[in-house]
């Protein structure tokens, strides 16, 4: 019988959390996590994150792994160390927090020095080699990761694509583990791992400028009073540009794009660009212009549905709505938010109204980054740029 290759998962978010639950089936899993609360959850085959079908997984499927907060115990014995900690976007540096990333593979190369260190949190490009340097090794790689929030099982059983940042046997055999949990025959790509850096902030800004572009074309629509819905749908109609990515929002926001347009801008540095500072800029005028308009408007109190960033979500990081929210206040607009994850009587300074019924009654204007059938007996107070609608 085939011995199990021991790995283990730093961070129990949705990437450490999907990645490691599906390499479990094969392989022997342990979640090194700091949060004894979501150790006691994994311990139970449960998870705090809202994707049910990650839920689902954990509880069905017959898996091998453990969860831990003890470094010295989930790392002495692990031939994979997979680092799926935040890295937040530090505005006074200009740059990713990665220091808890440094802190595991610190750790990582004290405790057990043979170990494959395997970076998945989203990092500057150019790190992980200084992290090699620095630790005088090549046991150090990076390998992206392509997930979507609600969808990260899916998206690891069908990755569209497999990033390796080294071509060192070792990174072979776990681009090997990768391609055994993917249901389809995924490519794999192996390159320098500050290019696979750059794909990952690169694909992200891609993203962030395709979102850019169709909400300055509902911009454009908004001051000429046509129907961005049949622009849309007819620029769309080409195959070359796609009916994706196109429904028009408040701004992009959520876990990724925000923070990795900004780090992409940062790395250009000393490089001649204008489209990537244009696309974190069209993100800032997006918000800019839709503040704008509710702050003339006559309404008086202004209603938030919804904190989230998108539908299903409970994840207000870098929402698109909070910018709003930031410019309203700054103008003395009275507002009121309707958020049910939200378990405070206030947020941001501003009341936090947990009877939904009694939130559309107060609201004179309803603002909805995306819209819900709930809105529907208020519609016509409701303010949305949501123009396809999607429940």
């Amino acid at each position: 019988m085939k011995t199990k290759t021991k790995i283990t998962v730093v961070g129990a978010g949705y990437v450490g959390t999907s990645l490691g639950a599906l390499l479990a089936r094969k392989n022997d899993v342990t979640f090194l996590e700091k949060d004894i609360k979501k150790v006691d959850l994994l311990q139970n085959k449960k998870t705090h994150l809202k994707e049910n079908e990650l839920k689902k997984f954990l509880k069905e499927k017959r898996l091998t792994f453990s969860a831990s907060t003890n470094y010295k115990k989930s790392l002495k014995k692990s031939e994979f160390v997979i680092v799926c900690t935040p890295t937040n976007f530090n505005e006074k540096n200009n740059n990713f927090d990665t220091s808890i990333v440094e802190l595991v593979i610190q750790e990582t190369r004290r405790i057990n020095k043979s170990a494959l260190i395997v970076i998945k949190s989203t990092v500057p490009v150019g790190f992980t080699e200084k992290m090699q340097k620095k630790h005088k090794t090549k046991n150090i790689i990076f390998s992206p990761e392509f997930l979507r929030e609600g969808c990260s099982i899916k998206d690891n059983l069908f990755p569209s694509r497999i990033i390796i940042g080294s071509s060192n046997a070792k990174a072979k055999i776990f681009s090997n583990l990768l391609q055994e949990i993917s249901k389809k025959n995924t490519e794999v790509y192996f390159m320098k791992s500050s290019e696979a850096e750059a794909v990952k902030l690169f694909s992200n800004t891609f993203l962030a400028m395709r979102v850019s572009f169709f909400n300055e074309l509902d911009s454009y629509s908004l001051f000429k009073n046509f129907d961005s819905k049949s622009i849309i749908s007819g620029v769309s109609a080409d195959p070359r540009i796609g009916n994706f990515y196109n429904n028009p929002s408040f701004g992009y926001g959520g876990y990724c794009l925000p923070k990795d347009t900004k780090q992409l801008l940062a790395n250009y540095d000393s490089i001649p660009q204008r489209l990537i500072k244009a696309v974190v800029n069209s993100n800032e005028v997006r918000k800019d212009l839709i503040s704008e308009k509710i702050i003339n408007s006559s309404s008086k109190i202004i209603g938030i549905y919804l904190l989230s960033m998108k539908k299903g979500s409970d994840n207000f990081r870098s929402s698109s709505i909070q910018g709003i929210i930031r410019r309203l206040k700054k103008a003395k607009k009275e507002i009121i938010i309707y958020e049910p994850h939200l378990d405070k009587k206030t947020y941001l300074g501003l009341s936090v109204v947990k009877d939904f019924e009694v939130f559309k009654e107060k609201s004179d204007l309803i603002l909805a980054n995306r819209h819900s059938k709930k809105l529907g007996d208020v519609k016509k107070k409701v303010f949305t740029r949501d123009i396809f609608q999607v429940d």
